[in-house]
């Protein structure tokens, strides 16, 4: 008896303690929001200097940015309230570092992105990009990264793959019914039958199919297969009918694989490998320019901010640097997913002058299909595209560096208008040109045209990231109070023994270390908190601080190991192919891969392009042996 009590009092004491510890669990967030400032606090308590206090603001904006307890956007507004109660900066001082030059630069490229989305531009472009390549399934998923990768160079990487997946799920589910189809087809042939079950494009493309469709668990409608059900399809010839359901029992395997998602092993790795290249080729692609992702964008307008004397970060050089690691990453990248799920058969990969399997022919067809239900090029696809050519052009010709360009025609205005000013002009066009320059409206007896421009202000805020430009600012904020406190020289002053080291081990260390972190923290956040650490170090150092901020801006983009490292990685997951060692397996090679092309870049071809041997004169001057003595005894001292 008293076993039983015991025993009672034990379950009791258990489950207790897992209801206790499931309320921990699900206040988490809250506890981490009210005890991380809390513990924090001795800091600027004990240390009652600026560096301290700045300290303790970056500490807890950094633990909130890595935890996500707050949204991103929501926490980058804590230097602005923390700041003034510190006495580091004023209000009106912290207030002006949340709008730059980068939130006009961001407004016109959404300008361009909100047209080539409405008008399907984008599809037009990536199905054009992958009938060229072919239909085999290698140089297919070669097309579709390559398609993928020029869309995020212009778009964000997100909306890219949210693009452009429906069409890769479209053509997956396309090769796996030909498949399906063409083995009945081989089966029943053999017994004189014709078996017209299988349907292609209707059962993927057409809403009012008269069999039942399962949608995967993906949220998108385009991503539908069709599971046929003699007892369901009602449209069976009344003559096939005794045929049909004799032959059917003859064959119970292929009945059975037809209602499966995959049909054999082969198809299963097919859809793996095509989910992960759009997800890497969407984050690869957006390298290749200042304007493709947000962490090139932070970048730009946090090193400008720091050395405005400094002119040779620019749309054209950054393209011009970065262009061969896209091409070589992408194709590194190609290569190692397919070795990994779908084997290494370079006759496979390389055949030329063979008939086409059925495989090849049904992609093709869908992409022909999806192709031609675009229509002809229309007057709005046709106008977005000379904008996008206009935008571009300006970018590239504005200050190329090897001859004069269009910001030479204003001398008395040197460095007035940046890449910003294109990017606006030309956005501002996509509110004035009309889309519909000769449509009529009939109001009755009276034909009046409707103006109306290629895109309106509702569409341009429904795809404009607020989150995203809030975030920026609290990064601008967050380093300039670094500046002003001191902290960014005390902290260069630390590291000044790293300068025995080699430089390229320094980067690679930079480099591994924000790869890393940026798995577990949002891109954006991750560049914002090493920029303000990493530029006083390559001051420190006395390198130049291109050498070291390059290569850890391209780095941080590569979170290829989790669905939840970014955006694109969770829309191709949300598709139900992957698992996460899939995506832990694949994304470990490309980060490697990632790394050793960023190390060959900044080794190479960087070099000559930005001078980076040389300790350049727009940086700030080392600081005397006695004003760095005095700033390190007094902060020493203090703790």
């Amino acid at each position: 008896m008293f076993y039983f009590i015991a025993a009672g009092k034990q379950n009791q004491h258990t489950s207790t303690m897992r209801l206790f510890l499931s309320y921990i669990w699900m206040y988490r967030r809250l506890l981490l929001i009210v005890l991380t400032p809390l513990l924090l606090l001795p800091v600027p308590l004990i240390i009652r200097t600026k560096e301290a206090e700045c300290a303790y603001v970056l500490f807890v904006v950094a633990v909130f940015w890595l935890s996500e307890a707050l949204p991103l956007s929501v926490t980058a507004f804590i230097p602005a309230l923390m700041f003034p109660l510190f006495g580091i900066l004023p209000s009106k001082a912290i207030a002006s570092t949340y709008f730059k030059d980068f939130h006009l630069l961001l407004t016109g490229v959404i300008c361009l992105a909100t047209s080539i989305e409405k008008w399907n531009l984008h599809k037009r472009i990536a199905l054009r990009m992958v009938m060229l390549v072919g239909t085999n399934p290698a140089w297919l998923m070669l097309g579709f990264m390559f398609s993928t990768g020029f869309l995020s160079m212009w778009l964000s990487n997100t909306s890219t793959a949210a693009m452009v997946m429906p069409i890769v799920e479209a053509v997956a589910q396309q090769i796996i019914n030909a498949e399906a189809e063409v083995d009945a087809m081989q089966i029943n042939s053999s017994d004189g039958i014709c078996n017209e079950v299988f349907e292609l494009d209707e059962n993927i493309y057409e809403k009012d199919t008269k069999c039942d469709t399962e949608k995967h668990v993906n949220g998108y409608s385009n991503g539908t297969v069709a599971v046929y059900n003699n007892g369901k399809c009602k449209e069976v010839e009344e003559h096939q009918t005794e045929t049909c359901s004799q032959h059917e029992k003859e064959m119970p395997e292929i009945q059975s694989d037809s209602e499966k998602r995959y049909r054999n092993k082969k198809d299963q790795m097919m859809c793996k490998a095509m989910c992960l290249c759009i997800a890497y080729s969407s984050t690869i692609g957006g390298l290749t320019t200042i304007t493709g992702t947000s962490t090139n964008l932070i970048f730009a307008e946090q090193f400008q901010t720091r050395y405005p004397e400094c002119t040779e970060i620019n749309f054209g050089t950054w393209f011009l640097l970065c262009i061969p690691i896209t091409i070589i990453l992408v194709i590194l990248s190609w290569l190692w997913i397919h070795w990994l799920f779908l084997g290494f058969n370079l006759k496979e990969m390389f055949k030329c002058g063979k008939e086409k399997t059925n495989r090849e022919i049904a992609s093709a067809k869908v992409i022909m299909d999806e192709y031609k239900k675009l229509g002809p090029v229309s007057y709005q696809e046709i106008m977005t595209f000379i904008l996008f050519l206009l935008m571009a052009l300006l970018w590239f010709t504005r200050d190329p560096g090897f001859i004069p360009g269009w910001s030479a025609l204003f001398p008395q205005y040197k460095g007035y208008a940046t890449d910003s000013t294109a990017a606006l002009l030309l956005g501002l066009l996509f509110f004035i040109v009309p889309a519909y320059p000769w449509k009529r409206k009939s109001a009755g007896k009276i034909n009046s045209f409707d103006y109306a421009p290629l895109i309106t202000w509702k569409e341009f805020q429904a795809c404009m990231p607020w989150d995203i430009g809030i975030l920026v600012g609290g990064g601008f904020a967050l380093a300039e109070g670094c500046e002003v406190s001191g902290l960014s020289q005390w902290i260069g002053n630390k590291m000044t023994p790293l300068g025995s080291l080699p430089i390229w081990l320094i980067v690679l260390i930079a480099c591994l270390i924000v790869t890393s972190v940026t798995e577990v923290a949002s891109n954006p956040a991750t560049i914002t908190i090493f920029l303000p650490i990493l530029a006083p170090l390559a001051e420190a150092i006395s390198v130049n601080p291109l050498y070291i901020l390059i290569p850890t801006t391209l780095c941080t983009s590569f979170a290829f190991l989790l669905p939840v490292a970014n955006p694109p990685n969770a829309i191709v997951f949300s598709y139900g192919h992957l698992q996460v060692m899939d995506m832990v397996k694949a994304g470990l090679g490309i980060n490697i891969l990632g790394v050793i092309v960023v190390m060959l870049c900044i080794s190479t071809w960087a070099i000559p392009m930005f001078s980076l041997d040389v300790y350049p004169s727009w940086a700030p001057s080392i600081a005397t042996t006695n004003s760095t003595a005095l700033v390190t005894t007094a902060f020493t001292s203090a703790m």
